[in-house]
């Protein structure tokens, strides 16, 4: 029997023997529909009653990749379902999602996937006010004011839409990277749908909807904080982890698998970003990705990771010698780095900005290297630079690990998260020495999410002695077959 019939044949038994009920989907549940429906409030609330704000979902995904929605359609509806739209009509304050029909054979494959045949629950799941085929969408826009009166403004993301393991700064580069090669310069899929926007119906004015969705963002809820603290919670164990497994010999991709183990084991679907795991004068590069060379004796390696955990990510980085003990030297450096740490900390507060907060660390600082010795005279001068440094006041950490919004040069606000970043650069070495932690801004103060993972050298020497999830082994080579 062909494979193709077979197929079909298993299909079709498979869908009128498992029908599937109205209960029996795919969801997320760290949110309410409520709020949902406040996000979409604000939205519109911005873009005033004369515009529209069209959002378009994640494509779906070729091969055998898992489907991640973007971050905005997810934001705004929690739903998990590729090729979606999103219409926002600020005349008349009505919802519409435009769905792809319903896919048996797909579902048969992969479980319920949500459609626009299923009206009557993606309503209620999300509290949109309409549900439509996505063949319905050019129609509607139509209907919007293009007929009878003036056109109204259209709103729709212009920056790239993250769908995982990425950034929006990072995926910039990217796209100019591509434009740069002569042989490519493809256009992206957000810069093809605005211009379809336009062939389609030239009367609109197309406006960015990107700064309205990053303000909205940096400010997390209490439901965003909680994922956030469980993204932290897992990057810390797993770097914790690899503490734990670190010895001389084994290789920085070790490591690597050590954590991930950690964070699919508690329930993470993936990284948040690709581990940077640098030992020696490997950790100098800022975003080393190779990890591919041996831990040696005597170096330091450095470890920055974190998973994707329900659509949110962390932000954590430890530095820790590989045989498991600080040098004299190699102290004098991580206790400086530790202490400016909480300095910065200590400044953190609603109403301070980013400069202040800087400024008043240097001058702790400056009291804490008096009387201060080090190795040598290029240790000495790089810590003085680093107090000229203002990088150490990082970036915000949410749905992408260098999340939307600014925290730099503006007044802090209860429910901002951003990194804290303390780092020195010692050029005649190649030696980079860095920690970092995630920050929330509190009512009266800030904390530190990422406080639990082992930062003081005793603690950190401590765990490293513990047995680890991993032994050294080196790598399996198969023996050659003739």
């Amino acid at each position: 029997m062909p494979k193709v019939i077979l197929f079909i044949m298993v299909c079709t038994w498979f869908t009128t023997t498992n029908s599937w009920s109205q209960e029996d989907y795919h969801y997320q549940t760290d949110f309410s529909v409520e709020n949902f429906v406040e996000r979409r409030a604000n939205v519109l609330k911005s873009i005033g009653n004369n515009s529209l704000a069209l959002i378009q979902g994640a494509a779906g995904r070729s091969g055998f990749s898992v489907f991640r929605q973007s971050n905005t359609l997810y934001y705004l509806t929690g739903l998990e379902t590729d090729h979606a739209y999103l219409l926002l009509n600020g005349k008349n304050e009505q919802v519409t999602l435009y769905l792809p029909h319903r896919d048996e054979g797909r579902e048969a494959g992969q479980g319920k996937v949500l459609s626009a045949e299923d009206e009557d629950l993606v309503k209620r799941l999300t509290g949109v006010d309409r549900v439509k085929g996505y063949e319905f969408l050019a129609a509607d826009l139509l209907r919007t004011g293009l007929i009878k009166s003036a056109a109204p403004t259209l709103y729709t993301p212009l920056g790239p839409a993250e769908t995982g393991n990425d950034s929006r700064d990072e995926l910039l580069y990217g796209q100019a990277r591509t434009m740069a090669d002569p042989w490519d310069g493809s256009p992206t899929r957000e810069s093809r749908f605005v211009e379809k926007i336009k062939n389609q119906f030239p009367q609109f004015e197309i406006r960015d909807l990107s700064p309205i969705l990053d303000e909205m963002r940096l400010i997390k809820s209490k439901e965003e904080i909680a994922l956030i603290r469980k993204a932290t919670d897992i990057a810390g164990l797993g770097i914790i982890e690899a503490m734990r497994s670190t010895e001389p010999g084994i290789y920085e991709y070790q490591l690597d698998a050590t954590a991930k183990y950690i964070f699919h084991l508690n329930g993470a679907r993936g990284d948040g970003y690709s581990s940077i795991i640098g030992g020696g004068t490997n950790a100098y590069m800022g975003h080393y990705f190779h990890k591919t060379d041996v831990l040696k004796d005597g170096d330091l390696v450095l470890m920055d990771y974190a998973p994707d955990y329900k659509y949110y990510t962390s932000d954590v980085t430890r530095i820790w010698p590989v045989n498991g003990q600080f040098d004299a030297s190699q102290r004098a450096l991580y206790e400086y780095i530790v202490a400016y740490r909480d300095a910065l900390f200590r400044h953190v507060k609603p109403g301070v900005t980013s400069d202040e907060v800087l400024d008043k660390a240097a001058e702790d600082m400056q009291a804490y290297l008096v009387g201060k010795t080090f190795a040598r005279p290029a240790h000495q001068k790089a810590v003085r630079e680093g107090l000229e440094f203002r990088g150490h006041f990082q970036h915000p950490v949410g749905m992408a690990v260098h999340d939307v919004g600014i925290v730099r040069g503006v007044p802090l606000r209860p429910g901002m998260v951003f990194t804290i970043d303390p780092m020195i650069w010692i050029p005649e070495e190649r030696l980079y020495i860095r920690i970092e932690d995630v920050a929330l801004v509190t009512e009266d103060g800030v904390e530190n999410l990422s406080a639990f993972v082992p930062s003081s050298i005793k603690a950190v020497e401590n765990a490293i002695q513990e047995k680890g999830v991993i032994e050294f082994r080196p790598p399996v080579e198969l023996p050659f077959k003739k």
